[in-house]
């Protein structure tokens, strides 16, 4: 009867492991314990395992030309293969050029960062909470407060296309925090921004980035929208479960993997501003790198700085259930791995 005690506890010890086990992520567990290949091409050829219909990777590394590696479908019904010049849809990732523009502007004195929304959009006073206090700077650092209209009724399975649509969802509801006192990531934000960088340059923000971020750096391969580009050079997307090729949804900019990577490497080495003054307010306000994640497209695009080296991913299929995008940071991360070997 002594060791009774001890073997309860055993038994329910035990219990508790077998059911932690359960809980484990192997998926990701396995990916990332696998012993590294031997090349990066090797990695990328890892993509399908990983549950990814096609990959595109470019690798731009100081003093050596510019790489790519790809692995699986283009498009997968045609079995076409992925190309590494393909177009992309960028996602988030646009928010980089959007912060550019807001710097660039703010250094020619037409945006003030610290104005608020009410400052320039009156209009919206009693419709967002707390209008009078937010300012743009905290729209460019996501500390306003204002809800993400991605985060309401089920949007990725009917999305809107149009700003007003989208700025709807969420006029007349309360903030998500009082400005300025915490962080939340909020697509919203970057709709204002886009409406206040149109109303003070009278023309459509893809007009500007063309202007003073596309055309001085001789990138030819970013586009505004899905109807700006030849279909058939769009990379397709995929959503597991989900049959349907979802490339011809418009939901924002394209790119290629190399129009991408010369970008951040403008962005991280200052080519891409007027002087180091303009650097300097953009550093203040936003980040050097971004990920991207809209239905069927999920990309990441940062700079090493230890390495000297820009490293875009490219990956055509999304899950916002279970690990799919974990399985790309741990593709990504690989890579990294294998490049500073």
């Amino acid at each position: 009867m002594k060791n009774k005690p001890k073997l309860i506890l055993r038994i329910v010890l035990l219990l508790s492991t077998v059911i932690s086990l359960y809980f484990v992520p192997w998926p990701i567990v396995t990916a990332w314990i696998k012993p590294l290949p031997d090349s990066i091409q090797e990695q990328v050829n890892q993509a399908s395992d990983y549950g990814f219909d096609g990959i595109i990777v470019y690798v731009d590394q100081a003093g050596k030309s510019p790489q790519f590696f790809t692995s699986g479908y283009h498009n997968t019904e045609n079995k076409i293969p992925a190309k590494p010049d393909a177009l992309f849809k960028i996602a988030s990732n646009d928010k980089l050029y959007t912060s550019v523009c807001i710097a660039k502007l703010v250094y020619d004195k037409k945006i003030d960062l610290n104005k608020t929304l009410a400052d320039y959009f009156p209009e919206l006073v009693g419709r967002i909470e707390y209008a009078n206090t937010i300012t743009i700077k905290m729209m460019v650092q996501h500390r306003s407060g204002i809800p993400n209209y991605t985060d309401f009724n089920n949007y990725w399975a009917n999305p809107k296309y149009t700003n007003e649509e989208n700025l709807k969802i969420i006029l007349d509801l309360p903030a998500s925090f009082k400005p300025n006192t915490d962080y939340e990531y909020s697509n919203t934000n970057y709709l204002l921004l886009t409406e206040l960088i149109e109303k003070v340059t009278e023309k459509p923000k893809f007009d500007y980035i063309n202007q003073h971020i596309l055309k001085p750096l001789q990138l030819i391969n970013t586009y505004n929208s899905i109807n700006d580009v030849n279909i058939n050079c769009v990379m397709s997307g995929y959503y597991v479960g989900y049959d349907k090729d979802l490339k011809t949804e418009d939901v924002g900019m394209l790119a290629t993997a190399e129009d991408l990577g010369k970008f951040l490497r403008a962005l991280n080495n200052g080519s891409v501003f007027k002087n180091k003054e303009e650097q300097n307010i953009y550093s203040s306000i936003y980040k050097y790198e971004h990920t991207g994640l809209v239905p069927g497209y999920q990309s990441i695009a940062k700079y090493h700085k230890d390495i000297d080296a820009v490293v875009i991913q490219f990956t055509n299929t999304v899950n916002f259930e279970g690990y799919n995008w974990n399985l790309s940071e741990v593709m990504y991360s690989r890579i990294i791995k294998l490049l500073k070997t």
